[in-house]
Parts: structure tokens; sequence; C-alpha cells
């Protein structure tokens, strides 16, 4: 399993907004991608413009070019990318070690 982590930067005051927007992208549209396994949204306490966005996917590759590089991806940015202060900062993470 590959854990995408997406740190989400939005425009101050939009956070309601946002929260609907995310919710609704992951339902419609990432949750039908191809390797999807599961998502966490994590909302900045001391920041409330920053969110944490981590997306299980089954391969490297499943986010990467069959998600990417499919019309879902233009979908899934119309949805959130409107709220975007800037590009999120997007790197992929294998699992180390875990608490029981």
């Amino acid at each position: 399993m590959i854990l995408e982590l997406a740190d989400i930067r939005i425009q101050p005051g939009k956070q309601a907004e946002f929260d609907a927007a995310i919710q609704r992208g992951l339902d419609q549209v990432i949750s039908k991608a191809k390797g999807f396994q599961g998502y966490k949204v994590n909302k900045g306490m001391e920041s409330p413009e920053r969110y944490v966005l981590m997306i299980f996917w089954e391969t490297l590759e499943n986010h990467t070019v069959d998600f990417r590089q499919s019309p879902a991806f233009q979908e899934w940015r119309g949805i959130v990318g409107p709220y975007f202060a800037s590009m999120p900062v997007v790197e992929h993470f294998t699992l180390l070690a875990k608490s029981s």
C-alpha cells in the first residue's frame, strides 16, 4: 500500500466551502479511482487554512498514472482547485511501522 500525502493551503476564510468541496471530491471522484483504498483528511488547528490529505493507494502507479493521467483528475481539480492558495505539496510514502 502507498500513502499519498498532500499538504494543502487554501485561501483564508474559505474553510467551510473547502470542507464541503473536498468531501464531495473524495466521495464522487477519488473513491472511484482504480487502486483507491481509503483516505483521511486533517484540518489545521493553529493554521486553519492548512489541510493534510492522506490517500491510500494499492500501487504508486494507481495514483501517478491511472488517476493523474485520467479525466477524473481534472474533475477532482475542478472541485477543489479553486480554493487553493498555492499548489499542494504531494509526496508518496511506504509503511515502515505502525502501532497495533
